[in-house]
């Protein structure tokens, strides 16, 4: 005597239907996800390879801050590597946004903080007026929206600007350059300014 095996309900349109109906039990399948206007998922090169750049990306400039006792890492630098290495033809993702959005919103949370402290609504005037600022100069960029909070959270001056969040970004658009080249990934970047 055989054990009951899960059966797949019998469908006219089902590619079993033959065997569900001769008692064969048909093999298990997971459920179907509902359908979604999300894009499909990358293939699994294309996965590994932007998993892999955005590490070795963070990797170095690690290792370079910490050769060069210089801080060259932010918070935000890790959603700047999501851009860079898995949607680098994004226009987020081209030097001008990468660098230029975290400079931009990095100088107007300064300005803020150093004009009206850094309280709830210092704050949230920060990141508005950072969007806009970005917005105007075409440096639209979104991991720098968190900049100004940084800014203000932990007290930063002027030379925040400089380093991490200038030699960092410029350092890390190199590492997504190099990456690219390498990996023959992307034409990365699609424009430099």
């Amino acid at each position: 005597m055989k054990p009951d095996l899960p059966t797949r309900a019998a469908r006219a349109d089902g590619p079993d239907i033959a065997r569900v109906a001769e008692g064969e039990p048909a093999p298990l399948t997971l459920p179907r996800l509902p359908a979604s206007g999300a894009p499909p998922v990358p293939p699994a090169r294309t996965l590994l390879l932007a998993g892999l750049g955005a590490g070795l990306a963070i990797l170095a400039l690690c290792l370079l801050a910490r050769a060069t006792d210089t801080v060259l890492l932010m918070a935000p630098f890790g959603a700047s590597a999501v851009l860079l290495f898995a949607l680098p033809d994004a226009p987020l993702s081209q030097p001008r946004a990468v660098i230029g959005g975290h400079m931009v919103a990095t100088a107007v949370g300064l300005l803020v903080a150093q004009a009206l402290g850094t309280g709830p609504f210092a704050m949230a005037l920060a990141v508005g007026l950072a969007v806009t600022a970005m917005l105007l100069t075409r440096t639209t960029h979104a991991p720098a929206g968190a900049d100004p909070l940084l800014v203000m959270l932990t007290g930063q001056g002027w030379a925040f600007l400089a380093t991490p969040v200038g030699a960092g970004a410029l350092l890390l658009v190199l590492a997504a350059w190099l990456c690219h080249r390498a990996m023959g990934t992307a034409r990365y970047p699609r424009y430099w300014y």
